[in-house]
């Protein structure tokens, strides 16, 4: 399989599902030719003592009957496993993924790693790349992950990622039959209102605009990995530069974002957003706008879509957006 998955371009989809490659590191579907390698991974005391499904010794046949299972769990939205694996040689070092819950608006982060590659950054490596794409392309609204008490390594890859400590309780862990062991609950908001660049208390003004097509639909646009609360839906817009006025901002942010021309007579003001997040309050002018020149374009990683006004509500947004939504949808 190797040839097949080394074959596909980076961070897409492969015949068995998503692809994801960090610096060192390809994020693949397993496979059952993965079995045995996998196997003799994890059947370790040092590894399955810290897995609460993880018996061990771990039987051979367990780790066929999970490739499979993780299969079927993808097809059924249940789950996405990966398995970890050396981008310049190809070997299975470890696995990660995500068990989702009901609409997968939740998951649960797990991972584990072969010993021979402890303490070498790749378990902060995965589990950042996991987050980032779950976050961009999945409708989850927080990930959790419960680690034994004990695990201080990856308490601290949890702690680096933003995870904050939720709670602390006791789980019986299947290598230890009849003892309850204690361990420590985290979790991720998708909603996290961190921004390094601001200054607490601070006023940020940032502009946008609901754009309306001939159907009377409204552009949405989705924010991709590596920003701030990425995979939700906003108005496009921006921050505002020195010396610009609304409707000059939200031209030239249309212009660099999308690829179209807006004469700034053709904004007309709608409403105001005002949301004070924890780092810095937004004060946010909306325009409203049914006139352009050119087609609108995805130009920076975004995903677009033309979203009629009933269905607005279906697309997770930013706190500040949310309160837009049953404006739009009683004026249009």
């Amino acid at each position: 399989m190797s040839d097949l998955f080394d074959s596909l371009a980076p961070d897409t989809a492969s015949p068995l599902g998503p692809l994801l490659r960090t610096t060192r590191l390809v994020l693949r579907p397993l496979v059952a030719a993965d079995a045995p390698v996998f196997h003799r991974l994890i059947n370790d005391w040092e590894i399955c003592r810290r897995l609460p499904d993880a018996p061990f010794p771990y039987p051979a046949q367990l780790a066929t009957d999970w490739i499979g299972a993780a299969e079927h769990d993808r097809e059924a939205k249940r789950a996405e496993q990966f398995a970890l694996v050396e981008a310049a040689t190809g070997t299975l070092i470890g696995v990660a993924g995500l068990r989702l819950g009901k609409g997968q608006k939740t998951g649960e982060l797990g991972y584990w790693l072969g010993r021979a590659y402890w303490g070498q950054g790749y378990g902060l490596e995965a589990a950042r790349r996991l987050v980032e794409w779950a976050f961009a392309g999945l409708p989850l609204g927080q990930i959790t992950a419960m680690v034994a008490a004990d695990n201080d390594v990856s308490v601290v890859v949890l702690n680096r990622l933003g995870f904050v400590q939720s709670g602390k309780g006791v789980k019986e862990f299947s290598c230890r039959p009849g003892q309850k062991m204690p361990v420590r609950n985290f979790t991720l908001a998708r909603d996290v209102p961190m921004a390094a660049t601001e200054t607490p208390g601070r006023v940020v003004l940032v502009v946008a605009v609901a754009l309306i097509d001939a159907e009377g639909r409204v552009l949405l646009a989705r924010r991709p990995e590596g920003k701030k609360m990425a995979g939700l839906w906003e108005f496009p817009g921006g921050k505002m530069e020195k010396g610009e006025t609304p409707e000059a901002a939200l031209a030239r942010e249309l212009h660099e974002e999308l690829g179209i021309e807006v004469a700034p007579r053709d904004f007309a003001p709608f409403v105001f957003a005002s949301h004070a997040y924890d780092s810095f309050h937004l004060l946010m002018p909306v325009f409203l706008c049914r006139r352009w020149t050119g087609v609108p374009v995805a130009r920076e990683g975004q995903k677009l879509a033309w979203v009629a006004p009933a269905d607005l509500v279906e697309y997770p947004m930013p706190p500040a957006d949310r309160p837009l939504i049953p404006m739009l949808r009683d004026f249009l």
